[in-house]
């Protein structure tokens, strides 16, 4: 790839790329502590609300399908600067619809230019990450999805006291928005050069017609479930059906997140010693095992012990979905962004569905339907696999 000799400049583009997925859990986690607010300002019932963040999925899934092409136009870091400022625009934007005009139409406009900053933002850092892993020669995605989670913990961090304040909404989530914008300006000047590719023979013009790219799709899709599943509803499930305090569904949650951040850490040494495959072998196995502990062991030991294996189970198949999608570094965003879209199905319309079965079997025994989701998952994971790459595809810049 050319980067001999040049290891302080892929040491500087690593840790921008961390930080930029730590600041995009952070504005995430920002948004997430006010949301209470948001809704008391507004006037609105849970119904209504959800209806609102509606507005967010709605322009993540016009953001993630375009953000390939819009990457190989204008470059990884051009692309997340974009994302930066539209986050800032929706956050600002967001929280002056609900503070000063009590518009729920402006709160919308928000969230939607939100769903698109975070969108683009999402796609360009992965498709920078792999481009870093690629160079280092070893595997570190996870590790940069792991920032995302401490990022996110930073956001919560700052948002329980700003809630607790009643700190104006313009301040803190407008101010977080600033924030982020200028911090991935400056941090975009370190990431790596863009690689320059050319045409290959033979490769299908859109990756969404690719067998291998819509295989590692589903196998992100799988895994997404299983993450976005116990972030929705992991809480409520021990609440429910353990008739426990709520205070216990809480540090239910709070194990899984530390578990598979944990995960994320420590990943990038087992993948790069057994291979890929592997390793989501055992960790599809893992997050299947963890559930049906959690819905059938009937005791707080075990319990605990299934929401930890869950979460270690989860913690890889989203980051290694991503560098196998940008194997090839000649499709490589157009390749995330299909892989990005069909996982972040999972996470729109998993939680939704999810209470719907809740409804007629109980919360904690719908879980069970996630479980069944590691069989296709384990079945697709041979696509993960590295493959063999036209050395013609990649011209270095």
């Amino acid at each position: 790839m050319g980067w001999t000799g040049q290891v302080p400049v892929v040491t500087s583009a690593r840790n921008a790329v961390a930080a930029t997925f730590a600041l995009n859990g952070f504005c995430f986690a920002t948004l997430a502590s006010r949301i209470p607010d948001l809704r008391s300002g507004l006037g609105l019932d849970n119904g209504s609300l959800g209806l609102l963040l509606l507005a967010i999925a709605a322009g993540s899934v016009i953001a993630l399908p375009s953000s390939g092409r819009l990457i190989e136009l204008v470059s990884a870091a051009g692309v997340v600067r974009l994302g930066g400022v539209l986050t800032a625009v929706g956050l600002g934007t967001a929280s002056i619809g609900v503070g000063a005009l009590g518009s729920v139409a402006v709160t919308a406009a928000g969230f939607f230019a939100y769903g698109l900053g975070t969108g683009v933002w999402d796609v360009a850092m992965n498709v920078e990450g792999a481009e870093v892993e690629r160079c280092i020669g070893r595997t570190i995605m996870p590790r940069f999805h792991a920032a995302w989670s401490f990022g996110s913990i930073a956001g919560a961090a700052v948002g329980i006291p700003m809630a607790a304040v009643h700190a104006p909404l313009p301040v803190h989530l407008g101010g977080a928005g600033v924030l982020a914008a200028v911090a991935v300006a400056f941090l975009g000047r370190a990431f790596l050069p863009p690689t320059r590719v050319e045409e290959v023979r033979g490769v299908s013009r859109s990756a969404w017609l690719e067998p291998r790219t819509l295989a590692v799709g589903v196998m992100v899709l799988a895994f997404a479930t299983v993450e976005g599943s116990a972030n929705d509803w992991l809480s409520l499930a021990v609440i429910d059906g353990y008739d426990a305090a709520h205070w216990v569904g809480v540090l239910g949650f709070s194990v899984f997140v530390t578990a598979m951040t944990a995960g994320r850490m420590v990943g990038p040494v087992a993948l790069d010693r057994w291979g890929r495959a592997p390793v989501l072998w055992a960790t599809s196995a893992a997050a299947a095992t963890g559930i049906l502990l959690v819905v059938l062991g009937g005791h707080w030991l075990l319990v605990g012990v299934g929401i930890v294996v869950w979460g270690l189970g989860a913690s890889l198949g989203f980051p290694v979905g991503m560098s196998a999608a940008a194997d090839d570094p000649a499709r490589a965003a157009a390749r995330v962004s299909v892989v990005s879209t069909i996982g972040y199905a999972a996470f729109l319309a998993g939680p939704p569905l999810l209470g719907q079965l809740g409804d007629r079997v109980g919360t904690l025994e719908s879980l069970l339907a996630v479980a069944a989701l590691m069989v296709p998952a384990a079945l697709s994971v041979a696509a993960v696999r590295t493959p063999r790459i036209p050395a013609s595809s990649v011209v270095e810049g």
